[in-house]
Order: C-alpha cells, then structure tokens, then sequence
C-alpha cells in the first residue's frame, strides 16, 4: 500500500515518498508532507539552483542554502528563481 501524504504543496492527499529523504527531523517533514511529485519537482529546481548559482553541493554554504530554498519551496511561499534565470526553450 502506498504511503499517502496531505501534500504541503499541492494542499491535497497524494503519494508520499517511500521513506525520509534524509536522517533528521527535517527529513522526516518531508516525509511525512510532501509528495512524491512535489520532491520531484523540487530535484529538478534543485538541480538549476546548482547550475544557476554554480554551487558546490558538498560545501556547508551550498547545503544551508539548498535547505532554506527546500523549507520556501515546500512550505513558504516558494523558493525564488535567479534573476539571470531564463526558462529552456521548448
């Protein structure tokens, strides 16, 4: 049975993700509110925040700051886009 969550961004009940992101209170919220489409759409914002703002992921810095913009992403009022940010073409 899968594992259902009250989305915190999507405000609805949907899949949650199959265990806790990381090992700590913050990665048990996650699990316990956040679905697994939302976790993916955050990968992929996660992944132009590296590219955008060329972040090292294994420094302190890049991690504190990769956790303030998941914390807006999920349950503020969204984590913001660089202003030098312009969408791929489709």
């Amino acid at each position: 049975m899968a594992h259902m969550v009250q989305c915190a961004k999507y405000k609805a009940q949907m899949e949650g993700l199959d265990e806790p992101p990381f090992d700590s209170d913050f990665g048990n919220k996650i699990y316990h509110s956040v679905s697994k489409k939302a976790w993916g759409e955050w990968v992929e914002r996660q992944k132009m925040l590296l590219n955008e703002y060329r972040l090292q992921p294994w420094t302190r810095e890049a991690q504190e700051f990769l956790v303030e913009q998941m914390e807006q992403f999920f349950f503020g009022e969204g984590s913001a886009m660089p202003k030098e940010y312009v969408p791929p073409a489709q």
